[in-house]
């Protein structure tokens, strides 16, 4: 297996990446699904160009008002709820694919389970004391 570090490649997120990870605080459930490594980085991966090509398809069916250095096209089509609506789907579906792929099925999630968490309190209280 790639060392973890060579899967952490710098990818352009701007606006992208905010309206992903706005959608995703929204919708925690997404989070859950892409919760290893390899699926965050294929998650992002696909999440960024599948919503960039919704975005360039609602820019070309919508009229937006002409730039007048208030707000971008993306601030003025996320506006509308159906497009904010469509572009959570699009980003549930990647999320939902990337789960479904048997590439990932022997992983596990990125960081300790809620077990782990708890023998590591247990762990400090009994060595760092409770205060």
């Amino acid at each position: 297996m790639a060392d973890l570090e060579e899967l952490w490649i710098p990818l352009v997120d701007e606006p992208l990446g905010s309206i992903i990870e706005q959608i995703q605080r929204e919708n925690p459930e997404i989070g859950e699904l892409i919760e290893s490594p390899h699926r965050i980085l294929a998650f992002r991966t696909f999440a960024y160009i599948r919503c960039g090509l919704l975005l360039g398809q609602l820019l070309f069916d919508n009229d937006v008002p002409a730039y007048d250095g208030s707000e971008s096209w993306i601030d003025s089509l996320l506006r509308e709820p159906a497009h904010h609506e469509a572009l959570t789907r699009e980003v549930r579906a990647v999320a939902e694919e990337i789960a479904a792929d048997p590439k990932y099925a022997d992983e596990g999630p990125l960081g300790p389970d809620d077990d782990a968490r708890e023998r590591f309190r247990a762990f400090a209280r009994e060595h760092l004391g409770s205060s």
